[in-house]
């Protein structure tokens, strides 16, 4: 397997090689190496080792990825820079690398594009330079945020992988994205993949169907990286016509996509999108074009798949991750044979809301801790929509402020208690506040009864 990613990143872009664009401005490679040169000759000087990496710019943000590596730092991507989510990490990084200061006593370089700035070269390596590491932070099991390492070796295994896999599709194409780089999909697929490739992506986030429509007509090639949530609603954003311009690949990850949004996607574009599964622990497990409900996923070449006995949990063994050791991920599947397989569903109380991986127990543990609060219970409602569903037993106080307040209030009160934490679109969406919690003599919820309670709005 060849090293894609480490050959780039050792050796730096071609001067002429175009790094990122937007509606107003590029970067080229000698701009790009000019700006990492200066960044890590800073970052080398400095004795902080953990550094926070947080920039909605992906140029800026590649910028301080590649001078962070090169320097042998380590790279803390938070899932979001929610305050709450900041402070639950905040002993996690010495540092911050960012486009704005995000905590207060820490030290601080900003991320800023600077035209005047000498030339300069792609920093010099010794032989035996240790690249510097990835801490990805996602939602566990246990309601506590989970730090996945990520090294520069898994990275590599996976860009090498993604580029033997779809290079024939990918011709001189240029990337956009619809997905943060702040995750591991976009991180991968906008970021590294591109870089060490050498197909420039844009440095803005896609976020309106007329802007992915103004990039399809200017580009001829164009690769996009979306998500299910979003690729759902495009369709009738297009007006579920076809279009004339239109990418040569789109990609989609981080949940499950319908079949209605992949015949959709196809009905405007001319061909079904390509859905990629995985995790920020496992990376790119499989892939598929869903042709029709049942059609199964393919396992990426170096993958070797494998079954729980006891209840069908996927055990995957694969480069990407450390050791090679058998990982058990919480996802039962049907396997077809040793390539191919089915997904049936979780095994856990880790759900995926708009492709933001959310612990339900995590954000009960939140919710439990507000005064309004004795117990609650979230779970993921199917219909009419996917959305999630809050039932409270609210506390002898907070019964008060129900009864004086309403219904309305106490809701906008526990979700702003929650945005300390979450983002706006994983909140709950529809609330209950039964007298008690559903339980039967021996304590336990009683998980019919309670969804139920969805009955009737």
């Amino acid at each position: 397997m060849t090293e894609l990613l480490k050959s780039w990143l050792s050796q730096g872009p071609s001067g002429q090689q175009l790094i990122s664009f937007n509606h107003h401005d590029i970067v080229t490679g000698g701009l790009f190496a000019t700006q990492v040169h200066h960044l890590h000759k800073r970052l080398v000087t400095s004795s902080e080792q953990r550094w926070l990496l947080a920039c909605d710019s992906s140029d800026q943000f590649a910028v301080g990825l590649c001078a962070a590596l090169l320097a042998g730092k380590q790279l803390i991507l938070p899932a979001n820079t929610q305050p709450g989510t900041l402070s639950e990490l905040t002993h996690e990084f010495d540092a911050v690398l960012a486009d704005q200061p995000l905590c207060e006593g820490k030290q601080y370089i900003a991320l800023k594009k600077e035209l005047s700035q000498p030339l300069a070269p792609w920093p010099k390596l010794p032989p035996d330079c240790d690249f510097g590491e990835l801490i990805l932070f996602t939602s566990g099991s246990s309601g506590y945020p989970k730090a996945v390492r990520k090294t520069l070796r898994q990275l590599d295994a996976e860009v090498t992988v993604l580029e033997q896999t779809f290079a024939k599709h990918l011709p001189h194409c240029s990337v956009i994205a619809t997905v943060s780089h702040q995750h591991i999909y976009g991180l991968l697929f906008k970021i590294l993949w591109p870089l060490a490739a050498s197909r420039p992506f844009l440095s803005d986030l896609v976020e309106y169907p007329e802007t992915l429509s103004y990039y399809t007509a200017l580009f001829p090639k164009l690769c996009l990286i979306s998500s299910p949530a979003q690729l759902s609603r495009l369709p009738e954003a297009l007006g579920f016509e076809r279009q004339i311009h239109t990418p040569s690949l789109i990609f989609s990850s981080g949940g499950p996509l319908s079949l209605e949004a992949a015949q959709g996607i196809r009905q405007c574009y001319g061909s079904f999108p390509i859905e990629v599964y995985g995790s920020t622990e496992t990376g790119g497990i499989g892939y598929r074009r869903q042709h029709s409900a049942d059609t199964p996923w393919r396992a990426f070449a170096p993958m070797v798949l494998n079954i729980d006995p006891e209840d069908n949990a996927l055990l995957l063994q694969s480069p990407y991750l450390e050791d090679n050791q058998v990982l058990r991920c919480e996802d039962k599947i049907t396997l077809l044979d040793k390539e191919l397989f089915r997904l049936e569903g979780r095994l856990d109380r880790i759900v995926k809301i708009e492709e933001k991986r959310l612990s339900l127990t995590q954000m009960e543990g939140l919710l439990n801790s507000h005064p309004w609060v004795q117990q609650s219970h979230l779970l993921l409602l199917e219909a009419p929509r996917q959305q999630l569903g809050a039932v409270v037993e609210l506390s002898a106080y907070g019964k008060q402020q129900l009864a004086i307040e309403g219904k309305l209030s106490i809701n906008n009160g526990l979700k702003a208690h929650l945005l300390s934490q979450f983002e706006r679109v994983t909140l709950p969406r529809r609330w209950r506040y039964p007298d008690t919690m559903p339980m039967n003599a021996q304590g336990k919820l009683l998980k019919q009864e309670i969804v139920q309670l969805f009955d009737h709005d």
